[in-house]
């Protein structure tokens, strides 16, 4: 019993143990998680179907190959039940025996639709099959069984069955008078003579060789009919399998179709999404702006003076410098300023490593006219006398420079774009001076610059 396949109860083929304990054969096992969700053991329902628990659930992952079962099958004593058949062995022999078997029925392969054992084809094909034509060792036609004269036809079960009785016993009987034993040794005649007895014998036992025939035609009758009825029961199974096959089928399209449709919804959601996302979006970057306005605008107001005196503080004097020295930065400029409330608008820029004349020998410091919001109202050009002063934090000794607008220069004109060219002094401090420790110009990385206009 342990050999056998808790599904179809046959030899176990490739053998499964389950977690129950159970063992199935691979293909029965997949066919039957194919075809039922959650399918339980049925040996486990016989057994005791009230303890039944999560071991009893089949699932190909939960199931490992029996190697052992497997093993014991392959070396089990057998023997063929074909008829007339004595072979015996062990169970991994046996398919190679099937092929081999002498009396195994088979179909002719030349078409002609007999079924014969396989050790009587060649008797079959030389004398009896309809499709194999030979010659004749007396006269030389070439002759199929069919064609034979004096054949009679006994039509068994769908087949044909060829009866030669004058015509090879009176044209041909060289043939026949050449064997040992009666022609109908096939179907169980044991009769062996002489040529002369031979031919007596034939004469004189057609109705035992008719008997004889027609045993034989039920045996064979009795092996087509076991055969179609494993075929019968092998396509039932099949139908069934393309039965569930197609209902999964049809249970998938309509699954694909209902995800597509969800698709589409979601594609259209997430359609929107983005559209929503690319607005909220455009309207952050508004905002950004105008919140960077607005910080500009709050920080010129801190920084802003409206009295024509600016007080520039400038830190990080070193790396700045640096950076004036290697061309990162050449210049700075100052946050603007105002001479008056509604007067005009400047600022200051100046080159720490020097420009034109001072460069890489003093600091150079510049004046810059810039466009105001009330130019028009302002007269022009701009006329006022300008001082510069780099404190000394010691208030020991400032320097101290100052000019007045050349009137005739374009950086004292009604300014057309942003700012005007700069003006004012390229050597106002010898870089030296600068960093003298006599001075403090330059405490804790910071400097000052101051402006005043009159």
């Amino acid at each position: 019993q342990k050999f056998l396949c808790s599904n179809c109860n046959n030899i176990l083929k490739k053998a499964l143990q389950t977690l129950c304990g159970h063992r199935y054969c691979s293909a029965c096992l997949t066919w039957i998680v194919r075809n039922n969700k959650n399918a339980i053991c049925q040996k486990c329902k016989e057994e005791d179907p009230n303890t039944l628990g999560e071991e009893s659930l089949l699932a190909e992952e939960r199931a490992f190959g029996d190697a052992a079962i497997n093993k014991e099958i392959s070396e089990l004593r057998v023997h063929c039940v074909t008829l007339g058949c004595s072979w015996s062995g062990i169970m991994k022999d046996f398919e190679e025996h099937q092929s081999l078997c002498e009396y195994a029925l088979i179909p002719c392969h030349t078409g002609c639709g007999h079924v014969v054992m396989r050790r009587k084809l060649a008797d079959h094909l030389e004398n009896g099959c309809v499709n194999n034509v030979t010659a004749c060792q007396q006269c030389q036609c070439s002759l199929a069984s069919s064609e034979c004269q004096g054949n009679k036809r006994i039509p068994f079960n769908g087949f044909d069955y060829f009866l030669c009785i004058f015509f090879f016993q009176q044209s041909h009987s060289t043939s026949s008078a050449s064997k040992d034993g009666c022609c109908f040794s096939e179907v169980g005649c044991t009769f062996r003579g002489s040529r002369e007895k031979i031919q007596e014998h034939e004469k004189s036992a057609v109705g035992a060789h008719m008997l004889l025939l027609l045993q034989h035609m039920r045996q064979l009758q009795g092996a087509l009919e076991k055969v179609i009825s494993e075929l019968e029961n092998k396509l039932h199974v099949f139908e069934n399998i393309v039965a569930v096959l197609n209902k999964e089928v049809e249970s998938s399209n309509l699954e694909i179709l209902a995800f597509r449709r969800q698709s589409e919804l979601d594609q259209n959601i997430i359609r929107g999404l983005e559209l929503k996302i690319a607005e909220l979006h455009r309207c952050l970057t508004q905002k950004d702006a105008g919140l960077s306005s607005l910080h500009k605008s709050l920080l010129f107001s801190e920084q802003a003076s409206y009295d024509g005196i600016f007080l520039w503080k400038i830190t990080e004097v070193g790396r700045k410098l640096q950076d004036s020295v290697t061309g990162r930065t050449v210049s700075l400029y100052s946050p603007a300023f105002y001479t008056a409330r509604y007067g005009y608008k400047v600022c200051l820029r100046v080159y720490l490593n020097g420009d034109g004349t001072g460069k890489g020998t003093h600091m150079s410091l510049f004046f810059v006219v810039m466009k105001g919001d009330y130019d028009a109202l302002l007269p022009w050009p701009f006329r006022h006398k300008v001082t510069f002063m780099l404190l000394d934090q010691n208030n020991r000794e400032h320097v101290i420079d100052a000019f007045r607008p050349d009137l005739t220069s374009a950086s004292f004109q009604r300014p057309v774009n942003d700012m005007n060219v700069a003006s004012g002094c390229p050597l106002f401090l010898p870089l030296a001076k600068l960093q003298s420790p006599k001075h403090a110009y330059v405490r804790e990385d910071t400097l000052f610059l101051k402006c005043i206009i009159e």
